[in-house]
């Protein structure tokens, strides 16, 4: 199993993260990650923290298609790509409908085949065989008028084939991860879960396909608080990331068997009782998706990781040196 590190969003409050980018590094993190919603965007502070490293790798996690057409984020991973010598790693997804539709002012429609259509255009602008044409109905190119031809990226990239990593939550977009990408970015993955909910979306992956997981970290005496925590997290994107028909993240939540306890934590939070949505969320589901309590525990725990399909475990939490190492020597042995 491959070990990263995942800072999610950048947040002005939270000041500059290189140093312990640095040190996960210096410890032989494999990759660290950066994610976007409506607030900083990822591509920026990858290439900050990719300006002061060497080695480690580079990842998204996630590129929102509709911030970007797929000719913009080609470009940008291109760059980047060649910027830091071929350590990118461009995990795009489709983001839900109140992101979309509020945001950026796109249509939230047919997300598997916008997908399919994006890194497939993608993919024609990074091997520049010919002028980039698409004829699908979500990103034409040319665009249809009288002045548009269609056109080469001028920059020859350093690597024809940056890896692609799905941000999927369902069935089917899991399916597609497995077909069309390198990689697949389980925002919340329950271990022993795995098999059951994605066996056969995962059935026609390569060999070498690779599942990063994203995994809460808390190494604490105390592992009440650390539950806390975790259902901290829990309750908002259960509770309020999407809309009330509409919530993929409450839909992943009830495909793990907690259906009745997602309805509920949901309903609580729109109504404003968010404390009482907070402690409607199970012990069971915040330690299943997570890795909390003292060295010893989160070892017991992490057998099921690595019982599992998940071939990288994408950490998020610690930030210091010694938990990075603590990290590091019970996932790696």
């Amino acid at each position: 199993m491959k070990l990263g590190l995942n800072l999610g969003y950048w947040q002005r409050n939270a000041d500059d993260a290189t140093e312990t980018v640095l040190a996960a590094e210096r410890l032989g993190y494999d990759s660290v990650w950066t994610a976007e919603a409506y607030g900083s965007d990822a591509f920026t502070p990858l290439a900050w923290y990719g300006a002061r490293t060497s080695r480690i790798k580079l990842g998204t996690s996630v590129v929102q298609l509709s911030a970007r057409t797929p000719a913009a984020t080609a470009m940008t991973a291109m760059t980047l790509d060649h910027l830091t010598g071929g350590r990118l790693l461009l995990g795009v997804g489709a983001s839900g409908p109140q992101v979309v539709e509020g945001w950026y002012g796109r249509p939230f429609a047919k997300p598997l085949a916008r997908t399919r259509e994006y890194v497939d255009i993608m993919r024609k602008v990074w091997r520049r065989e010919e002028p980039v044409t698409s004829d699908g109905p979500h990103y034409p190119l040319p665009y249809p008028g009288e002045l548009g031809k269609p056109l080469k990226l001028i920059t020859h990239p350093l690597r024809q084939e940056i890896p692609v990593y799905l941000g999927a939550e369902g069935p089917r977009n899991v399916e597609l991860a497995a077909e069309i990408g390198q990689g697949w970015l389980p925002l919340f993955a329950f271990p022993a879960k795995i098999e059951e909910m994605y066996g056969p979306s995962l059935a026609g992956r390569s060999p070498d396909f690779d599942i990063a997981a994203m995994v809460m970290v808390i190494i604490s005496d105390d592992v009440r608080s650390a539950l806390d925590g975790v259902k901290m997290m829990l309750t908002l994107y259960i509770g309020g990331m999407g809309a009330k028909h509409r919530n993929f993240h409450a839909d992943i939540i009830g495909r793990m068997g907690f259906a009745e306890a997602a309805e509920h934590i949901q309903a609580l939070y729109l109504a404003g009782r968010r404390d009482e949505a907070f402690r409607a969320i199970p012990d069971e589901l915040a330690d299943g998706i997570s890795l909390v309590g003292p060295p010893g525990r989160i070892k017991e725990r992490l057998e099921a990781w690595h019982k599992s399909p998940v071939t990288s475990l994408l950490v998020m939490g610690p930030r210091d040196e010694q938990s990075l190492r603590t990290v590091r020597d019970l996932v790696l042995g």
